[in-house]
């Protein structure tokens, strides 16, 4: 790595002898001032081009000479300008959407499909809110990551769930950002919505792998989800009305165009419906997105975004639960010169969640908080080199649970379990390099450090055992507590630090295709203890400590990569192998709530992921679409260690919760005429892993069931299809009221696919029987949309 670092510093010094000039600019929007980020700004006739970063921004440096300059974004009209360049310019550009650029354009890589072909990175999936608004969805809500869902290598925990798993990987293992800040939990309704209002949001990135190397914390992938800045030109409503919930966005331009905002929101009124039908229970959900920005000058910007969210339960009169998620951003884009740009940004983000059981008389809540402190640069070196650097600082707070009696009379004593603080960081120094005409790269190291930090009470157990294995009942317990040990605030419990390299490569077959292959290395420090394969408000995050350790990952990629016909197709085919050191496995009956002694509850094991996945899309004319599908294997081994014992399942291999051998889906979309656009999606996927039991035994009158191997059995396969019509009674571009209704049928046959199978016996026959719970039918949907 360190022959790396000289190899940037002796490019970059042999550059500064060359007689060279810099243009730099931003690239917007011309409707609306939206910045645009991957538009890509090239000098024809030449291999000088860049891709714009994520707030519009570009750089690119050439000889001195006269020169074409295109810019140039999907959708979009192109703009080409003569330039002289002669000395350093600062060029700033509007681009004008294409009025014959068909809306139904499905997965918009903002990329042109030349610079996608040879960029080195690989397992990057990009979408805009027009792709998300074409996908039927349950209940006509337009969510960003049901879209997502229907994308190879990335699956969910079953019907209704918000929670997505990454090439194998658990629901904790992805990073999610809303504006650079962490989001905890990703549903509403227990996982019926996201919490993502499309309506705010520009674009939506996912890194299955391949990440790079200025983001870290997380071992599966990375969601990047970037709101809109607000309408700098003009004042603009919009918002739509569907059957259980409506939402309604406000943008305007602020201080003479020199900034703009958005607010928008988002409720539910299935609440009011539960009542007409006098339902002894309520759910309902809300949610509020928030974004501004100020143009100091041309070199520096502020911004400053929000989003809070809440859901709402009410069970009678005897329990009510609520949970969301609160986050506040204040960023600083600078412009050093027209080489350098950096970002500057203070971040908070916090999940809650809340109980109240009135019968009981009192209250649960939990949290984990997060502060954030974040710097990155960007230096445009020239045409062949981009050098990224940067450092992160993250300050955590976790609270298990507290219990607050709300009476005087309440039987339930207060209690609060054990409070948790971390401190984690990183620096990192990546590049894109293109070496030869053909051959790219993308390589970078990134260092994280985490921080244990004080301020509690760790038992100790005898031999430093916190799990043991019981051979006369055959079961791992708990060990034995001999002491505890108190830590003050100023005091580590114990301290890890990582390296993690990434490294991608592609080389250029020809014009229209290439082959890829990465490598990357993350870490994470922070666990979700669920032994569920939902997310759901009970889950509780901790830190690696004295007895938990980071999760460390390994993954390797390899793709070819193919345009036809003029890039009206396009292929990606994908083989990877991700390996999980200190996977968190659960013991037998493990009790993970309102436990202070955790440790006790868990094993360390391992993961590998391996498959192939296959994407194929359409994105002109006037059937559009794409066909995905996934072949995969995902196993987890823990062994029983130092703990004793065989381990899970004998020490073997067995079939993670998130094993999906065959995944599936189609989407597709057909511009019938300018009134009337009509939309299906079909997925199939391999049941999810599951333990069913294989006998019982009778005891004292009782009978008992035993159980086969962990995850030895699977539901039935799931299988759906969707159709949806889009009708827009007027298009006159004149008009200022634009309005469209949007019809849908969710599972249009009304399969019956099952979220779970319980097993009971049936007290009148005493025969054995099996339940299969499913949570949608068919459900039809009808929504209308409207801008002005």
């Amino acid at each position: 790595m360190k022959k790396i670092f000289l190899l940037i510093i002796l490019i970059t010094t042999s550059i500064v002898a060359q007689e060279r000039y810099a243009i730099s600019g931003i690239v917007k929007d011309a409707r609306n001032g939206e910045t645009l980020f991957g538009a890509s700004v090239y000098l024809k006739a030449t291999s000088i081009g860049v891709l714009t970063n994520e707030y519009g921004f570009y750089s690119i440096s050439a000889p001195k000479g006269t020169y074409t300059l295109v810019i140039s974004y999907l959708g979009y009209d192109n703009v080409i300008n003569e330039i002289e360049l002669k000395s350093d310019q600062k060029l700033d550009f509007e681009l004008t959407e294409n009025s014959t650029q068909l809306k139904e354009v499905l997965i918009t890589s903002s990329e042109s499909e030349e610079v996608s072909i040879k960029k080195p990175q690989m397992s990057v999936l990009k979408l805009s809110t027009t792709t998300i608004k074409q996908v039927p969805v349950v209940l006509g809500e337009v969510d960003i990551l049901k879209t997502i869902l229907m994308l190879p290598g990335v699956t969910n925990n079953g019907e209704g769930s918000s929670g997505f798993n990454v090439r194998g990987g658990a629901v904790d293992q992805n990073l999610v950002l809303l504006d650079e800040a962490i989001i905890y939990n990703t549903s509403h309704l227990f996982g019926f919505f996201s919490v993502f209002n499309a309506d705010a949001i520009k674009d939506i990135k996912l890194y299955k792998g391949g990440i790079p190397a200025k983001f870290g914390g997380r071992v599966s992938s990375v969601l990047d989800v970037r709101q809109k800045d607000g309408n700098s030109k003009e004042f603009k409503l919009s918002g739509g009305v569907g059957l259980i919930s409506s939402r309604l966005a406000v943008e305007a331009p602020l201080f003479k165009e020199k900034g703009s905002f958005i607010i928008a929101g988002r409720g539910s009124y299935a609440h009011l419906f539960l009542k007409a039908a006098n339902e002894d229970y309520s759910v309902n959900f809300y949610d509020l997105n928030l974004k501004g920005n100020y143009s100091l000058n041309d070199n520096n910007k502020l911004y400053l975004s929000g989003y809070f969210g809440r859901d709402d339960m009410n069970f009678t009169d005897s329990f009510e639960n609520s949970y969301g998620n609160l986050s506040g951003n204040l960023r600083w884009n600078h412009i050093f010169n027209d080489k350098l740009f950096s970002n500057l940004s203070l971040i908070y983000s916090k999940y809650d969640y809340e109980f109240v059981i009135n019968i009981f008389e009192f209250n649960w809540t939990s949290s984990i908080e997060n502060y954030n402190l974040k710097y990155d640069f960007s230096y445009y070196a020239n045409e062949a080199i981009k050098i990224s650097f940067g450092a992160n600082v993250i300050s955590y707070n976790f609270n298990p649970g507290e219990i607050i009696p709300t009476s005087e009379t309440s039987s339930v004593n207060y209690l609060i379990l054990d409070q948790k603080r971390a401190f984690e960081s990183s620096i990192y120094l990546s590049a894109e390099h293109k070496l030869t005409d053909k051959l790219s790269a993308e390589y970078g190291l990134r260092w994280s450090y985490f921080n244990r930090l004080g301020g509690q009470t760790l038992a100790n157990y005898v031999n430093n055992q916190p799990v043991v294995y019981n051979e006369k009942l055959g079961v791992y317990e708990t060990g034995e507590i001999i002491s505890e040990t108190a830590y003050g605030k100023s005091e580590s419990i114990a301290t890890f630090n990582n390296f993690e390299p990434r490294l991608a490569l592609a080389y250029e077959l020809n014009e229209s295709s290439s082959v890829k292959a990465g490598f990357s290395r993350t870490a994470q420090y922070i666990h979700l203890l669920s032994n569920t394969t939902n997310v759901t408000p009970l889950d509780v995050w901790t830190p690696s400590g004295k007895y938990i350790k980071p999760q460390l990952s390994n993954q390797y990629a390899v793709g070819f990569f193919k345009n036809f016909k003029d890039n009206l197709f396009s292929m990606e085919v994908e083989a990877y192998y991700k390996t999980i050191e200190n996977r968190i496995d659960y013991i037998d009956g493990a009790n993970l709530i309102a436990n202070n002694y955790i440790e006790g509850e868990i094993l360390n094991g391992e993961s590998q992921a391996y498959g192939l996945e296959f994407l194929l899309r359409k994105t002109v004319g006037k059937l559009t679409g794409w066909f995905a599908y996934t072949l995969s294997k995902t196993e987890q081994r823990t062994l029983g260690g130092s703990a004793g014992g065989p381990g899970i399942n004998k020490g073997n291999w067995y079939n993670s919760s998130y094993d999906r051998v065959h995944d599936f889906s189609m989407t597709a979309a057909y511009n019938l005429t300018e009134k009337w656009t009509f939309g299906a999606n079909f997925v199939f996927q391999t049941g999810r892993p599951v333990t069913y039991p294989n006998g019982q035994y009778v005891y004292e009158g009782l009978s008992i069931a035993s159980y086969s191997d962990r995850n030895s059995n699977r539901l039935p396969s799931y299988n759906r299809l969707d159709v949806s019509a889009t009708y827009v009674p007027n298009k006159r571009p004149e008009k200022q009221w634009k309005g469209e209704w949007v019809f849908g049928i969710y599972n249009v046959y009304n399969r019956k696919n099952a979220a779970s199978i319980s097993f009971g016996q049936n007290i009148e026959t005493g025969a054995n029987e099996a339940t299969r719970t499913a949570i949608f039918g068919i459900v039809p949907s009808a929504t209308y949309n409207f801008k002005f």
